[in-house]
């Protein structure tokens, strides 16, 4: 029995770093590419670099303006979070502690926007029509106003798992509705909130079709943008083009590693009661 219970684990754990493995191909591919020639890595192939062109990483940041690209991105991922974060944990809370059919309503009808695509003709016109397009406040609201669906998904589940009596304790002892919430309820949806955080951080980050949409001038252009720095109108510096992805993938991994257990936290904490 035990036998075949460590045969069990074996083939299971086996399997598991296999498919690792195979996830890494990708990673793999573009980080030996980055280190080559042109010549050699228009091939993209796997074989290792004849020789290690180091310099490829200084030549992206000058040519594709790295340093304002990081501070585009960065702008676009924290503004937005703050915006987003803020909004969707006070609507959470309200339509979580005021469970009318009203409520009931606009909860769904705010969730579906997580399944419901874009509308791009529409949202054009509106970032037209407010002089939104092609500016840094207005790629920042469009990114919050995305996230708001699932973070107040997220946090709305969270909520139920805290005690009505906290609120009505903070009442009892002359709270009111913005004290009550800043003081008590905020703090108990730390978890939630660094789980919506970390996730919105990403997917703001790695975001590309929004950008390129709504954004026209290249100072603007967040890092996932910069890559077109290197397809020229004949040929394209793939070397290039490689090394440009993994300096604008090394900050989503090292947010992913610092705030992995934080993610796992609070979708967990959530999904009891909701």
């Amino acid at each position: 029995m035990n036998t075949s219970k460590i045969m069990l684990w074996v083939t299971k754990n086996t399997a598991v770093w296999l498919i690792s493995l195979v996830m890494f191909i990708p990673f793999i591919l573009v980080l030996l590419n980055s280190f080559k020639s042109v010549g050699e890595s228009t091939s993209m192939s796997m074989s290792w670099p004849t020789s290690w062109h180091f310099g490829n990483y200084v030549e992206v940041f000058k040519k594709g303006k790295l340093l304002t690209s990081f501070y585009n991105s960065l702008y676009y991922a924290i503004i937005s979070n703050a915006v987003g974060v803020i909004f969707s944990a006070m609507a959470a809370y309200v339509l979580s502690r005021n469970r009318t059919k009203w409520n009931h309503f606009l909860f769904f009808f705010i969730v579906l926007g997580i399944a419901l695509p874009i509308n791009q003709i529409p949202l054009t016109k509106m970032m037209q029509m407010t002089h939104l397009i092609d500016t840094r406040t207005g790629m920042a609201l469009l990114f919050a106003s995305l996230q708001i669906p699932f973070s107040v998904f997220l946090i709305y589940g969270f909520i139920g798992t805290i005690p009505k009596q906290l609120d009505e304790s903070g009442s009892i002892d002359g709270c009111g509705r913005w004290s009550l919430f800043i003081k008590i309820i905020l703090p108990l949806l730390l978890p939630a909130l660094t789980t919506v955080i970390v996730l919105n951080f990403l997917n703001t980050w790695n975001d590309f079709m929004l950008p390129l949409y709504f954004l026209h001038t290249t100072e603007l252009w967040p890092m996932t943008l910069a890559i077109y720095s290197f397809f020229g109108r004949y040929s394209v510096q793939w070397n290039l083009v490689c090394a440009d992805i993994m300096l604008t993938s090394l900050p989503v991994i090292l947010v992913y590693l610092v705030g992995q257990r934080y993610i796992v936290a609070g979708m967990t904490a959530g999904a009891v009661k909701g």
